[in-house]
């Protein structure tokens, strides 16, 4: 709509001693407020801005437009183009508001065939930002600079070195609007929409090249050029992936009861998919917007889309130009076309019978392997090129893809959780180095000739759990779920793991396996088994601390260091548990690499030998030795309790004191640092950080090649399947 900024009028506020049935005085506003005004209604934001100089360029006939925007347009906009210049007599009132070369009476909008036409534009920006323009013109020497302020020039233009062409830089944006510039203070907010725009028209204008890139980037974020084709622009701009699912399509209505209209575009088939709808609209080569074609277009691809999924549409439409008002948006962002229910409802029909009828095949697409990770995993050459046949034959819907690959199991979990105190990232070997070593340990001695042991390996392969194989061979680990829990990716399948079981049954398969052949661990200092065991029974035995139980202990640790001793030898050859003559333990085996048991557990693992081993028997004593054995080096949870969350009440001095300033103190939940011990918290962290990283880059590359899963574990909670993709789909599809 026009305006006429003298007739524009201002209702001042009554003054608070007037009497309250005074009328308000009306008062004109200056010409620099009305220009201001009008310039936040026509520049909205930076994209505005770039929209309409673009446009500029487009009517100048230019075929290669560039654009550079820093910090997304509010310091810097800058537009070249190579077009027909502006000549010097009209630089003098380029700026002014109404002025234009598009019209020159109200009855030119009825066939109005430019993008502008008011003369606003260039006139807003000067009102809220520093305008430079410099431009040449054909047959001219040299072109001339100009700044602008406030729709006039700042000074006469100087002559200067130009290209073909028009240059317009706009600077400091909304400098002058504090309010709008806070707003728009994040530079990643209107950038994003610049590109958008550029990738819109360049589309369109598909004879005119587009550049588009930040300020001292080296690369354009929009890089097009001059394409044979519509479809090759949009190959071009939004990639391969999109255009290969794109439909043409072509409808019109030549009746003047109707609507008279010609549309042609390009739609998505059922088988693109995107989270957003993406709809490029030009009317009489007008990029625009119309909600209701939007909304039917949406009704239209409902019945075939999925719900999450959303469609493209390019779409041309060609009226007659007095049957489209275009002077009814300030940035000329939308239109009013005449018949248009009758329009939007033959190219909704006209979508509709599109789809139906190219919707008899549809493709799904598969998660490919990166050949990479293949060749580390050390998988035969033909396997990789069976396993590509197979990828390009087979059709996975959607509700079914894996899309994890059980060959890298690196936890994807933890990726998303804060780095915690005593991460021991920096402390520990690199994950490649770990996983190679796991994978290529391997028994390097022949294994005792002894019945018993070959007898204990074909009971733990007969009894193995096929189901449960399968998945632990092909999981991905996800993350731990508490302290005992773990979670693990199966093809489609979601499972909670009992990582204390499960290490117990591994570390016991690999003593037999491995019996008789262990890699040693050195203790630093020897430790002596009678303080050992004594620490192990009074632990059994909390409640009684008596001079009498204590002497009882004493007797029955000498009566297991005189069988340890005796069994001595036993230990050392077969299970590189070496006891000296000194009753000191100063070796363990190490039943996996890169693992280390708890400490804190020895003094009830010598118990164990001593208590619950059978010696009676070979097999049987070889049995109960790697179920010990088993059990002191599962991944069992410290003894220090968890510090996160309610766990950080342990670490609180004074919390077992019974003194009632001990009780008062602890009735604060908003404890100072000073009621924390620092040094036993930073050793529980330490503990609890060492055990996750062990479970997720040892223990389940270790379970993936070494575990046999029993039976027993498919029903005794140590796998639980939590969740299923299948339905969890058929839930969401409900929502």
């Amino acid at each position: 709509m026009e305006r006429d900024e003298h007739a524009l009028l201002v209702i001042s506020a009554a003054e608070p001693d007037a009497p309250s049935r005074e009328p308000p005085t009306i008062r004109r506003l200056e010409e620099s407020v009305v220009n201001r005004i009008a310039a936040g209604e026509v520049v909205q934001r930076p994209s505005s801005a770039v929209k309409e100089l673009v446009e500029n360029s487009i009517d100048a006939g230019a075929t290669s437009i560039s654009v550079i925007v820093k910090d997304g347009g509010l310091k810097l906009i800058q537009v070249s183009d190579n077009g027909h210049g502006i000549r010097y007599e009209d630089l003098p009132i380029l700026c002014e508001r109404h002025t234009t070369s598009k019209l020159t009476s109200f009855e030119d909008l009825q066939t109005i065939k430019s993008m502008g036409f008011r003369g606003e534009a260039l006139a807003s920006m000067t009102y809220v930002g520093h305008v430079t323009v410099t431009t040449i013109t054909d047959g001219q020497l040299h072109g001339y600079r100009v700044s602008y302020r406030d729709g006039v020039m700042e000074h006469e233009p100087k002559p200067c070195a130009a290209v073909k062409g028009t240059q317009i830089m706009v600077e400091n944006l909304f400098y002058n609007m504090v309010a709008r510039r806070k707003t728009l203070q994040n530079a990643s907010d209107d950038y994003p929409k610049i590109v958008d725009l550029l990738s819109r028209f360049a589309i369109y204008h598909t004879n005119t090249s587009f550049t588009c890139r930040k300020h001292g980037a080296n690369k354009a974020d929009v890089n097009t050029i001059a394409a044979s084709s519509r479809f090759n622009a949009i190959k071009m701009v939004y990639g391969v992936s999109t255009a290969r699912d794109l439909m043409e399509i072509v409808a019109s209505d030549n009746n003047p009861s109707r609507a008279i209209f010609d549309m042609d575009g390009f739609i998505s088939s059922a088988n693109y998919l995107a989270k957003k709808t993406t709809m490029i609209l030009f009317i009489n080569d007008r990029q625009v917007e119309c909600t209701p074609l939007k909304r039917a277009i949406e009704v239209a691809y409902s019945a075939t889309l999925p719900k999450a999924s959303k469609p493209f549409i390019f779409m041309s439409i060609r009226l007659p130009t007095e049957h489209v008002d275009v002077n009814v948006h300030p940035t000329k962002r939308e239109v009013r076309i005449l018949n248009q229910e009758s329009i939007v409802n033959t190219i909704q029909d006209a979508i509709e019978s599109k789809l139906m009828s190219s919707n008899s095949t549809r493709t799904f697409h598969m998660q490919t392997v990166n050949s990479t990770m293949l060749s580390h995993l050390g998988v035969k050459k033909d396997t990789q090129e069976n396993s590509s046949t197979v990828t390009k034959s087979q059709k996975v819907p959607v509700n079914k893809m894996v899309r994890t690959d059980s060959r890298d199991p690196s936890g994807r979990l933890l990726a998303y959780m804060q780095d915690r105190p005593g991460s021991q990232s920096e402390k520990v070997p690199d994950l490649a180095s770990v996983r190679n070593s796991v994978r290529l340990r391997r028994n390097s001695k022949e294994a005792p000739e002894l019945t018993s042991i070959h007898e204990l390996a074909r009971d733990i392969d007969s009894n193995v759990h096929s189901g449960l194989q399968d998945i632990v061979k092909n999981c991905t680990y996800v993350g731990l779920a508490d302290e005992n829990f773990a979670l693990l990716q199966h093809n489609t399948h979601l499972y909670l793991v009992n990582v204390v079981t499960v290490s117990k049954e591994l570390m016991y398969q690999q003593v037999i396996r491995r019996f008789g052949n262990f890699n040693a661990i050195q203790l630093s200092d020897s430790a002596p088994l009678v303080e050992l065991l004594m620490m192990a029974l009074r632990e059994e035995d909390l409640d009684s601390a008596s001079d009498e139980n204590d002497d009882l202990r004493k007797k029955i640790a000498e009566m297991n260091i005189g069988l340890l001793m005796k069994k001595a030898e036993l230990l050392d050859e077969y299970f590189s548990i070496h006891i000296d003559e000194q009753q000191n333990l100063t070796r363990l085996p190490a039943v996996l690499d890169q693992h280390t048991p708890d400490m804190d557990h020895v003094p009830e693992f010598l118990l164990s030998l001593g208590n619950d081993v059978d010696w009676s028997s070979e097999k049987d004593c070889f049995q109960t030795i790697a179920a010990a054995i088993g059990s002191f080096y599962s991944m069992q949870p410290p003894v220090l309790p968890n510090p996160s969350g309610d766990g950080i009440q342990f670490y609180k001095k004074n919390v077992d004191t019974g003194t009632n300033e001990g009780k008062e103190s602890n009735k604060h939940d908003d404890a100072s640092d000073n009621d924390i011990d620092e040094e036993l918290l930073a050793e529980a962290e330490i503990a609890w950080a060492q055990r996750e990283w062990t479970i997720q880059h040892v223990l389940f590359p270790s379970m993936r090649l070494f575990l046999t899963p029993p039976n027993v574990m498919a029903t005794n909670g140590t796998f639980v399947q939590v969740a299923s993709l299948e339905k969890l789909y058929k839930i969401f599809e409900r929502c």
